[in-house]
């Protein structure tokens, strides 16, 4: 369909706008022709990008077919002329809600774990007490029948 040119390997990327990649869906999605058939009427010599951005827009909506940088986010703590020292700086504390809550609920359950623990010990102290001072007077009680 493309010729020769065709049949020759491209070193060039072409960059598709939003508006032609939007296009070219709203194509797909309204008539009933094939990846390869909307490839060749369009221009485009890579029916898989076509698949692509079909699948990225039924996914994320229009949004996904808008240009967006590439490679890894920096982070925030992070400068690009040089790296900070590590000594003297606070660490970075997450104060997210869900973070806070999650943390309020562990500090519940250990708070609880922690009395129900000191409570077992105290009745354990108890009943040994008992036991003992049960000891103590069954022993004088003894010695005093012989």
């Amino acid at each position: 369909a493309f010729g020769d040119d065709g049949l020759k390997r491209s070193r060039s990327r072409k960059i598709y706008s939003f508006k032609e990649k939007l296009s070219v869906v709203q194509s797909y999605l309204t008539s009933e022709f094939s990846y390869q058939e909307l490839a060749l009427q369009v221009g485009i010599n890579n029916p898989t990008m076509i698949a692509r951005w079909v699948n990225e827009f039924k996914i994320a909506g229009p949004d996904a077919l808008r240009p967006h940088k590439k490679g890894r986010k920096r982070t925030l703590s992070e400068s690009r002329t040089s790296k900070p020292d590590t000594q003297g700086q606070k660490p970075v504390v997450d104060t997210s809600v869900e973070h806070v809550q999650e943390l309020e609920d562990e500090n519940l359950k250990l708070r609880i774990e922690n009395a129900f623990l000191k409570e077992l010990r105290r009745l354990r102290l108890e009943d040994e007490a008992k036991t003992r001072g049960f000891q103590k007077s069954s022993a004088v009680s003894e010695n005093h029948s012989n």
